[in-house]
């Protein structure tokens, strides 16, 4: 593709009719590249203020093509592509991209603002000013639709250290279409500002704020900001909530969670270590559709929170409750009672299971596909002999540190479980020969291991 003058590029940043092209990280020199949020680089000639992220405006290009310097008129080979054409590449490209190639020329520009391309907008990078790159991005979005856009539908943020609840204030106010919204590791967001989006955004359904410690809660009812919400009293179409790190989660704040979230399918809590056993009833009582729970690592649930999530019965596929030190067999005995379909369980640290509990689980979930009982002393080979009879779908399995187990137990899987693909034995005293046992029967697996002799 030709290169366009300096002449032209001079043209395409004038200030008139504002519209982004293009988000820069911060630059030490007015000299140097600047880098945008995917890690490519683009030269510019305007100064960088120093610690701040830079947010180029420009007006659509004035020609139809770029202005050759030199007096040749050869034609570039892809401007011989059609429109459509075009616009299935730019569909596979960034956020940053895009707005590069808008700056290409008029048809081009014409091209990447084209609103089916934006139904994504994708920002990273810790010192990218997040604020102003979704302020800018939606106020263009917006032209066809004054005040609205119609179109955006996800928005990922992730790691963006810089957002703040002024960006997302933005979002919530001109984005009533948004389903799916990211900002895990935004430790600057908070209550409100998740308040702002779960109110305005009716259609929400994904919402990830793992790694921010100020959320506390996901409700329609804060007291401090009730009267902006336009839908106060309802409930929310959330279906996936990712809540993991966000430190400061209490009982009162899950509580609100399962009200006003019914309709939640997944929702994981990890590292939520306030959490407690009375607070999961909630879930139970008010989230029927719950498919996903993940409690790994909130060392206050015992065996009575198993006790209220197995209310979730036939519902349950995938849990959670990685070193949740208070569970034993009892808690277990509830879940494999109550939830025959669970296919997933990572029950990883939980030092009180032993193979009664296991045993339990196996007669009761045939149709497990995935076990974790890493960390489980009392775990042996009784136990994977009862697994190996009943769970013959079983797909993968750790038991990394299970000192308890050797080379009987391997050999009841290796004949159990033909469909085996994944076996951890690390830190565990097995034969090499019940090993290639299991290589020679489950000719899938991969089997993960600190054996030397077993190669």
């Amino acid at each position: 593709m030709a290169l366009c003058s300096y002449d032209s590029d001079l043209s395409m940043r004038t200030l008139s009719t504002p519209s982004p092209a293009l988000i820069l990280s911060p630059s030490p020199s007015p000299l140097s590249s600047q880098t945008v949020p995917n890690g490519h680089e683009s030269p510019s000639s305007s100064p960088a203020v120093p610690g701040e992220t830079v947010a180029l405006v420009h007006a659509p290009p004035g020609t139809q093509g770029c202005k050759r310097s030199s007096k040749t008129h050869h034609t570039a080979l892809i401007d011989f592509l059609p429109d459509p054409v075009l616009l299935q590449v730019f569909a596979h490209l960034s956020t940053p991209q895009l707005c590069r190639c808008a700056r290409v020329c008029r048809r081009w520009y014409n091209l990447a603002w084209d609103p089916r391309l934006w139904r994504t907008i994708q920002l990273t990078g810790e010192s990218l000013h997040a604020d102003r790159a979704l302020k800018i991005l939606t106020h263009r979005l917006c032209q066809d639709t004054p005040n609205v856009c119609l179109t955006l539908e996800t928005v990922v943020a992730s790691g963006c250290r810089r957002l703040s609840d002024r960006g997302l204030h933005v979002v919530a106010q001109s984005c009533p279409e948004l389903r799916h919204l990211e900002v895990a590791g935004c430790y600057n967001v908070s209550n409100e500002a998740v308040f702002d989006i779960v109110s305005r955004c009716p259609n929400l359904e994904h919402l990830d704020v793992s790694g921010c410690p100020k959320v506390t809660c996901i409700s329609l009812k804060q007291e401090a900001s009730v009267q902006l919400s336009p839908i106060h009293g309802q409930q929310t179409g959330l279906r996936y909530l990712d809540m993991s790190d966000c430190a400061s989660l209490e009982d009162e704040g899950l509580r609100a969670i399962a009200s006003h979230c019914p309709r939640l399918t997944h929702l994981y809590l990890r590292r939520c270590s306030r959490l407690t056993d009375e607070t999961l009833r909630q879930l139970a009582l008010h989230c029927p559709a719950l498919r996903e729970l993940s409690l790994s690592d909130c060392r206050l649930v015992g065996d009575f929170g198993l006790r209220e999530v197995a209310r979730l019965e036939g519902r349950l596929r995938y849990l959670s409750v990685a070193h949740c030190t208070r569970i034993t067999d009892v808690g277990l005995r509830y879940v494999a009672r109550y939830c025959p379909r669970l296919r997933y369980l990572n029950a990883r640290g939980c030092e009180g299971l032993t193979d009664q509990g296991l045993g339990h689980l196996a007669r009761s979930c045939p149709r497990l596909r995935s076990l974790d009982v890493g960390r489980c002393p009392l775990v042996s080979d009784m136990g994977l002999e009862v697994l190996a009879h009943f769970c013959l779908g079983l797909r993968r399995l750790s038991l990394r540190g299970c000192e308890s187990v050797t080379g009987r137990g391997l050999r009841a899987l290796a004949s159990g479980c033909p469909e085996l693909q994944m076996l951890n034995v690390q830190e565990c005293e097995v034969p090499p020969e019940a090993l290639r046992l299991v290589r020679r029967h489950c000719r899938r697996c991969v089997i993960e291991h600190t054996i030397p002799a077993f190669y």
